[in-house]
């Protein structure tokens, strides 16, 4: 198609190239410097789509970031607004909601039963029976209102992030963010300037004549030479965060995703035209004015061929003049005042002006027709044929970023609008963001306020020279939220949503007073353009229809973010294999050729069973399990945390954080310890060696390393810091090797011919070669058998790994995995921090002795809750079903048909040694409680066992002390 409403000259576009694209199956053509919306309105395509509820036809209504309706489907992504995405060669768009075409919707048949579906209809009609909506209405309704189609497959793109620093970030690039960019910059001070548009310029764009010829282009070169000054075209910022953190995403060939921590922060994000609500403001052809405008001088096109205009204040008439100058009829000027300022009368010479009138209906089937006009006192009304409607009730300053972190807003009479209240030391809004709407105040307050920024900064005040701007007085808009006697059925406040006046006026019928409820039970501003362009003309008719101030009703809550950002954005490349680190020991290839199946433990692969050919888990499991009891097994704990603690204090930190005493702890000995929340709860456990008198090694369990360090930390830097102490993660420095069995000290004595461990007891630490790898020797282990857990430099794992697997084969050594390892430990009662433990368990509740010294959480174990006696403890249980292996979880009960529960199942297994299913428990006063009958709830049914003791092998300990 021919580009038919494309002005033949004037514009920002690049008129030497010619890019084709493609919308809804149809080729049009357009030009570098168009958005897409631009080059669908220079093609003549009014209707772009259908709305969210009524598949009302819906066309291009704004110019930016606000745009409510004109939402396109590009490959995957829905919802892409046609006027932020810059046009390419190739560029292929869809429109979205509608079926089988947007001009034929067969959806569109929701629209004649209107008066039936009022907001909230669906929590009223579809109540009952449940099941019914589960399986009709539900499908149904997000059919006919979703917004576009998900996509199904992986987002193939590539997303980055980058983090920087600056001394003052300047939000937007209109007349004050300029000024402000220019005075902070020419200081000296690390300057950002994010702007959301591919130019810089903001309202000077689609008003280029306001200012003198050339100052703009002057300012970006000027801007350019700045050394530290960075300009980020393409870039919106959208969250506000404490401590002037800000995000941004800059849109280009790859989204980039901004993190910035800025000193200082000048808010010129301008302002946002709000519509006005009236009977059929939302068909194709009603557009805001200063986005007619902006088509009219940026874009070089022509939304219609015969406008009116409709407005309330003075800067709408400029419309009006691009129009005219553009060679487009304007049939009319429809003003709610009784009279304009000088200056807008001077714009409006030639044009039909009437004044104290108001549309009250619009005309046509797929786009704008007539309109129809009245006076507002009542009379004839009068039918203005025109394919185009300019609309503009006043502007709402864009303080969202401001308000982000909680700065108070006022409402202020004379705008009509929302302002900002408090000062916020870190962020000063300027210009059209704080209610200035003049060209001349917009200059001159960004480029005080830049100085300021910058002065705050620690660099010197630069003035710089502005253009000179004559200031014109404008008459003040007039506010008027809804065209008297109007039911408001047809007039959208919220077009993205389709939210009515009605729907306001009835949700306030219906008890929702605040707007915080308003909003969820209507919907208004809960679409993707977070009611940027509806959100103030809600709260105003709410609090019209309550009959109380503005300013009373208050605003939502503003939450970034600020614009919508993608989720591949936001995880970056952070996703699929890098969603999380992959923490791999170094024995791992070893494990991988063995055949291991593994299992993922925190960021950590680790073998959870060998198992050999037509061999089952279980079976793997049991033969493991054998191994370790009768010969001689090999255990990888590499991912075990271990943490340095060293300094002067060492020791009596650690006496703080355990439950346990460390400063009696003997160089060269171990411990094992918990420690506690403030609470007194269970946190973590593990075992400490004393390495010197004042160092300490602590491992942790393989999930909570990172957690344990943070914990440590943070009381020695917030509540001890009169402590001298150190830590330091040693996890991924130190490979664990684990022999376990009663042939371990063979298979040890092979390669370490120079230890004597005759002279090595139990829970004690000897350094020396083996096969000439320097080590740590722990005399510990999990498997409650003679255990040497082995500690060398990560680089010699492997190494030591295939050394002691070759010593081990005379005695039939077996690696065995994380199964093997639980039901090992399970047999001597030993508990797993996040197992046994929920956050609701003590030291007390799972047998431990405490101290009688302070440590963190001794406090909270003597509160009446944490003392009393009939709290869950830890015991084992027995099915009378010996085959029986209970579920994980299940329910206990004290009689088979009971419905109060007592207890539950912590760990279950079948034991090989043992030779039967048991488990381990919380209990109800379980410790009073050995030797009783009890239910457990499994698969359906309850299943009789009974409560013993926790350690079900070697309860005395000699096979671990052997």
């Amino acid at each position: 198609m021919t580009q038919e409403f494309r002005l033949a000259e004037g514009g920002r576009i690049d008129r030497g190239r010619t890019l084709s694209f493609h919308f809804d199956g149809r080729r049009y053509e357009g030009h570098p410097g168009d958005t897409l919306a631009s080059a669908l309105l220079a093609n003549g395509v009014r209707l772009v789509g259908r709305s969210f509820k009524f598949h009302r036809p819906r066309g291009i209504f704004s110019a930016g970031s606000e745009e409510p309706s004109a939402l396109v489907q590009m490959g995957d992504e829905p919802n892409r607004r046609a006027t932020e995405i810059a046009l390419y060669h190739g560029l292929v768009a869809t429109a979205q909601h509608a079926w089988p075409t947007v001009r034929f919707d067969a959806g569109a048949a929701a629209g004649g039963i209107a008066p039936l579906l009022p907001a909230g209809f669906y929590y009223k009609m579809f109540i009952r029976p449940q099941a019914a909506w589960q399986r009709l209405w539900e499908p149904l309704l997000r059919r006919m209102a979703g917004l576009g189609r998900a996509p199904r497959e992986p987002d193939r793109a590539r997303y980055d992030k980058t983090h920087t620093h600056c001394d003052v970030l300047v939000v937007g690039s209109g007349p004050a963010g300029l000024g402000a960019a220019l005075a902070a910059g020419c200081s000296g001070a690390r300057v950002i300037l994010a702007e959301t548009d591919g130019e810089l310029g903001g309202s000077l764009l689609r008003r280029p004549g306001e200012i003198e010829p050339g100052w703009l282009a002057a300012a970006e070169a000027e801007l350019a030479t700045l050394a530290d000054t960075r300009v980020l075209n393409d870039t919106a910022v959208f969250g506000r965060y404490d401590g002037n953190y800000l995000m941004a995403v800059e849109r280009g060939a790859r989204q980039l995703l901004w993190h910035i921590r800025a000193r200082r922060v000048v808010l010129a994000s301008g302002a946002i035209e709000r519509p006005l609500v009236f009977p059929g403001n939302d068909r194709p052809g009603v557009m805001l004015a200063g986005a007619v405008e902006s088509y009219v001088n940026r874009f070089a096109v022509t939304p219609g061929r015969r406008a009116v205009l409709f407005t309330n204040n003075d800067d709408a008439y400029h419309a009006a003049a691009a129009l005219k100058a553009a060679g487009v009829e304007v049939a009319a000027i429809v003003d709610l005042r009784a009279e304009p300022g000088l200056a807008a009368r001077a714009l409006a010479d030639g044009i039909a002006l009437y004044l104290g009138h108001a549309v009250i209906v619009t005309t046509g089937r797929r786009g704008l027709r007539r309109v129809t006009i009245r006076p507002l006192a009542g009379g004839k009304t009068t039918q203005i044929a025109c394919d185009l409607l300019a609309v503009s009730g006043g502007r709402n300053p864009a303080v969202h970023l401001f308000a982000h972190t909680k700065g108070r807003l006022r409402y202020d009479e004379s705008l009509a609008a929302f302002v900002p209240d408090a000062a916020d030391a870190g962020l000063e809004p300027v210009g059209a963001a704080r209610g200035s709407f003049g060209l001349a105040a917009c200059l001159a307050e960004g480029a005080e306020a830049g100085a300021r920024a910058a002065a705050a900064c620690g660099f010197p005040a630069v003035e710089i020279a502005l253009p000179e701007i004559a200031a014109n007085a404008e008459a003040p808009p007039q506010a008027l939220w809804l065209i008297p006697g109007d039911h408001g059925r047809n007039s959208f406040v919220d077009l993205h949503n389709d939210v009515t006046a009605a729907d306001i006026a009835l949700a306030a019928q219906e008890g929702f007073t605040t707007i915080e409820h308003v909003k969820r039970w209507t919907t208004l501003g809960m679409g993707t353009d977070q009611g940027k362009t509806g959100n103030v003309a809600g709260l105003a008719l709410l609090s019209q229809t309550l009959g109380r101030a503005i300013a009373e009703t208050g605003t939502t809550t503003f939450r970034p973010p600020y614009v919508p950002v993608g989720f591949g954005l936001l995880a970056g490349r952070e996703r699929g294999e890098l969603f999380d680190p992959v923490r791999m020991s170094p024995m791992h290839d070893w494990h991988v050729a063995a055949g291991a199946v593994f299992e993922d433990v925190g960021q950590w692969k680790r073998p959870r069973y060998y198992p050999r050919p037509g061999e089952s888990m279980k079976q793997a499991v049991r033969r493991e399990c054998l191994a370790a009891r009768d010969g001689v097994t090999l255990f990888d704990a590499s991912s075990l945390g271990k943490i340095e603690v060293s300094g002067p204090d060492a020791a009596r930190f650690l006496d703080r954080m355990y439950i346990n005493r460390w400063q009696t702890l003997d160089i060269g000995r171990c411990r094992y310890g918990v420690m506690c929340r403030e609470d007194g709860m269970v946190f973590d456990d593990g075992v400490g060696t004393r390495l010197g008198p004042d160092r300490f090694l602590v491992t942790t369990t393989t999930g909570n390393a990172g957690a344990v360090l943070d914990w440590f930390e943070e009381w020695l830097q917030t509540e001890w810091s009169e402590l001298d102490v150190f830590c330091t993660s040693l996890t991924e420095q130190w490979a664990n090797a684990t022999l376990a069995g009663p042939a371990a000290r063979g298979v040890l004595a092979a390669l370490a011919p120079g230890l004597d461990l005759a002279a090595f007891p139990f829970m004690s630490m000897r350094e020396a070669e083996i096969a000439g790898i320097p080590a740590r020797i722990f005399r510990i282990g999990f498997a409650g058998e003679l255990s040497y857990e082995i500690n060398v430099p990560a680089s010699a794992g492997l190494d030591l790994w295939r050394q002691l697997i070759a010593a081990g084969e005379p005695h039939g050594i077996i690696p065995y995995g994380t199964e093997a390892m639980h039901v090992l430990r399970a047999e001597k009662g030993y508990v797993v921090v996040g197992q046994e433990t929920d956050g609701s368990v003590t030291p007390l509740d799972l047998g431990f002795a405490v101290k009688d010294a302070d440590f963190l959480g001794r406090r909270s174990l003597s509160r009446p809750d944490t003392a009393r006696a009939d709290r869950k403890q830890l015991v084992g249980l027995l099915p009378d079903d010996p085959n029986m292996v209970l579920a994980e979880g299940a329910q206990i009960v004290a009689a088979p048909r009971s419905t109060t529960m007592v207890g539950h199942v912590t760990s279950s297994y079948f034991g090989a040694r043992i030779g039967r299913g048991f488990a381990l428990a919380l209990v109800q006063g379980g410790r009073a409680r050995h030797g009783e009958a009890v239910w457990a709830w499994h698969a359906g049914r309850a299943v009789a066992a009974r409560i013993c003791s926790p350690v079900f092998y070697d309860p005395e300990g000699l096979r671990r002390d052997g």
